[in-house]
């Protein structure tokens, strides 16, 4: 079915629905699809053209579940394109063996090919038709790998740029099961494979980028799949206990292995020579004069006494160049729709309509990465106020996080751009399918990316605050960031999906002082918490976690909750390493139970105050709280986020957000920093949550000009 013959089909859908809308207030779509009870798995079993899929289910197993309870979406490709499939992958002459392969056949590949494929080619939600097209989707499939949906001229959709959806046996190319929807392919979807330099090497237009990549070595430290062990054999993850107590012990899904991603942010030929850089040593040349005088602001490299190379020692981690090219990778390894967590518009959105959302009252999306120059940060920010859904790294506004009024970011006077940022291109506009490699993101920009002075003094000189989500990179490179609930109970065949559980030793980051520790992830859902998930557990747990770095300076500690009847009571610490002797207590135990009203924190109706509640705001703070930000709201099914105040800061005090503070320290960037979460009650079915901290510098805190704004 084209686009076109869709719209004018759904057309006549809505003026039917019309001339029904006296006693029948919400239109009837099930016709959309072709009626049938059959589960996708019966259809495929009675479908003659898709044999050679069929056994591919059979072989990973995944055909039962076609054939189970749940909502799900399956792309199978026609016999012809599976044994043209086969064909390519035996006959393909870079790589060895044959792609592991026996023989040319179906029979011939192997169980992990045929798993590889089947989890590949199937959604554990709904991808109705009418969301694939338009300006495309990118879908989480069970193989935990995204997938793009396009519009080809013909308005047909493509997947992968390439698999297009087609009918057959006079069917259309959407088909309703009573378990999912059903579509037919003319071509195996393909999944790119090759490592993320492997794809740089042959992708054109970016030869400079791709040497640069090469001589520093660092195409070897992006080469990672997957957490291995000391023989270099994927680790295999164990789980005794995947239970949810809040949900009557039903069972989570698990990871048993996790894979290993990175996002490149590269600069094309096109654009270096924008900046007078038509070479590898045209790059070199420029990078001394980027990094060459660096320790005067990058304080990591002063502190640790790191005398930065201008000479041809490119593996040198403190050589320009590999400084350069360095800063340009993330841990995280991200499409990029998912670079920061979009204003939802449309069930087609990041994420989609109806989802709880950040940006209420005017707030733009944003976050903070840490980049492969060690212990720094990028800012990725989506400025959607004044620039639309364009992407910018390490955009500068002057006296950003502050303002000079209640209820707003502040005049236009006080926030001149200092610096535009660096743009993110839409790889879709550009390198189409070749941005998504088998352990990363390859993502165009559109001028150089340096971090410079304007970075830590300028562009990190403000509120930070840190998604937990985003400094625990597993989270993303599992596909588990974006997860919805029924997205996640489909990778539990169809059970319990509010939470993802996690084995203690599944992140780098993190680490378990008790075994007794449990580890869970909410999921994008109806939660009070920023971002619409949050790292959490219970148990007797006792764990630290490590934060990400930031510019040297004096910085106060925030952490965020949410106060309710089955949270915990918990001493928090800090320390410089992840031993528990270099711990140092903060404050006194916290009592998450204790209500947002209660005379020991102080929560008041600020906007029944006269001042906008600045005194009450004041004295919050004299007793170690704030209230939570202005730019997000949790506990209500509102639609419009923007709604002034329906946010965190003002809700009743039933649903009230809190931001705890924990004191005032200097940090220094060459440190690491571990936040310590130990429970100091006795019932091991109370929660920690870790949703999102900030680090404040104390220059915003005690600026004397301008406050901080509420967002």
């Amino acid at each position: 079915m084209t686009i076109l013959d869709m719209k004018r089909f759904l057309g006549g859908l809505a003026t039917v629905a019309l001339c029904l809308t006296a006693c029948n207030p919400e239109p009837d779509e099930s016709s959309r699809f072709t009626e049938t009870q059959e589960t996708i798995g019966s259809m495929i079993d009675s479908d003659s053209t898709l044999t050679a899929f069929n056994y591919i289910l059979k072989r990973s197993g995944m055909d039962r579940m076609m054939k189970s309870y749940g909502q799900y979406t399956c792309f199978a490709p026609s016999n012809e394109a599976v044994m043209a499939y086969i064909d390519s992958l035996y006959k393909d002459p870079t790589m060895e063996n044959h792609n592991g392969m026996e023989s040319n056949s179906l029979e011939g590949m192997s169980d992990s090919l045929c798993e590889d494929i089947a989890l590949y080619h199937l959604a554990s939600t709904l991808q109705p038709l009418s969301d694939l097209g338009g300006n495309g989707k990118t879908i989480t499939t069970m193989l935990r790998r995204a997938m793009n949906s396009s519009v080809d001229n013909d308005g047909l959709i493509l997947l992968n740029s390439q698999a297009r959806i087609i009918g057959s046996n006079d069917v259309s190319g959407e088909v309703e099961a009573s378990n999912g929807i059903l579509y037919r392919l003319d071509k195996v979807i393909p999944r790119n494979n090759s490592k993320l330099y492997d794809v740089f090497a042959e992708l054109e237009g970016f030869s400079i980028f791709a040497e640069a990549l090469r001589k520093t070595g660092l195409a070897d430290s992006i080469a990672t799949v997957q957490k291995t062990d000391e023989f270099g054999q994927a680790i295999k993850y164990e789980l005794s206990d995947a239970t949810d107590v809040t949900a009557s012990n039903a069972e989570c899904y698990w990871p048993k292995t996790c894979d290993v991603k990175f996002t490149v942010f590269a600069e094309s030929d096109a654009v270096l020579a924008k900046a007078g850089i038509n070479s590898f040593e045209d790059l070199v040349e420029k990078c001394k004069q980027y990094y060459g005088n660096a320790t005067q602001w990058y304080d990591y490299a002063a502190e640790t006494g790191q005398q930065i190379s201008t000479g041809t020692d490119y593996e040198n981690r403190f050589n320009v160049v590999n400084m350069f090219v360095a800063y340009h990778i993330l841990y995280c390894g991200m499409p990029y729709n998912q670079l920061v967590f979009m204003k939802p518009g449309s069930s087609n959105s990041n994420p989609p309509a109806g989802l709880l959302w950040n940006y209420t009252n005017g707030g733009e999306p944003y976050d903070y990465y840490e980049t492969m120059l060690p212990h720094t940060l990028l800012k990725i920010w989506n400025p959607r106020n004044t620039r639309g859904s364009r992407i910018y790294i390490n955009r500068y506004i002057q006296n950003n996080t502050l303002t000079d009024q209640t209820r707003s970011m502040g005049s236009s006077t006080m926030h001149p751009v200092i610096f535009e940022g660096v743009e993110v291109e839409n790889p879709d506009e550009s390198i189409k399918d070749k941005s998504s490699t088998r352990n990363g993101y390859i993502i165009p920009i559109k001028s150089i990316l340096v971090y410079d002075q304007q970075v830590p003094q300028g562009v990190l000189k403000e509120r930070l605050r840190f998604d937990s989500s985003t400094f625990l990179p597993e989270l993303v490179n599992n596909g588990f960031r974006y997860l919805s609930v029924n997205e996640a109970s489909g990778l539990n065949g169809g059970g319990h999906g509010a939470r993802i559980a996690f084995p203690l030793n599944f992140f780098d980051n993190v680490v378990c002082y008790s075994s007794e520790t449990v580890l869970r992830y909410n999921v994008k859902g109806w939660y009070r918490a920023y971002q619409a998930d949050a790292f959490q557990g219970w148990g007797n747990y006792d764990l630290a976690i490590r934060i990400p770095p930031v510019p040297t300076g004096d910085y106060e500690l925030r952490l965020f909750y949410t106060p309710m009847d089955h949270a915990g009571m918990m001493q928090f610490y800090m320390g410089n390493s992840s031993a528990k002797n270099s711990m140092r207590a903060l404050g006194i135990p916290l009592d998450a139970r204790i209500q947002a009203d209660d005379p020991l924190i102080g929560w008041t109706k600020f906007y029944e105050e006269d001042d906008d509640g600045i005194a009450s705001d004041q004295a919050m703070r004299n007793r170690g709280y704030m209230r939570g930000p202005y730019s997000f709201f949790g506990g209500t099914n509102v639609t419009s986020g923007d709604a002034e105040g329906v946010n965190c800061r003002g809700e009743a005090p039933t649903l009230t957000t809190l931001r705890l503070l924990l004191g005032t320290e200097h940090y220094l960037q060459s440190e690491d920093h571990w936040f310590r979460i130990k429970s100091v009650i006795d019932d091991t079915n109370l929660k920690w949550q870790l949703d999102f901290i900030e680090l404040v510098p104390t220059s915003v805190i005690n600026n004397e000009q301008y406050s901080e704004d509420w967002y």
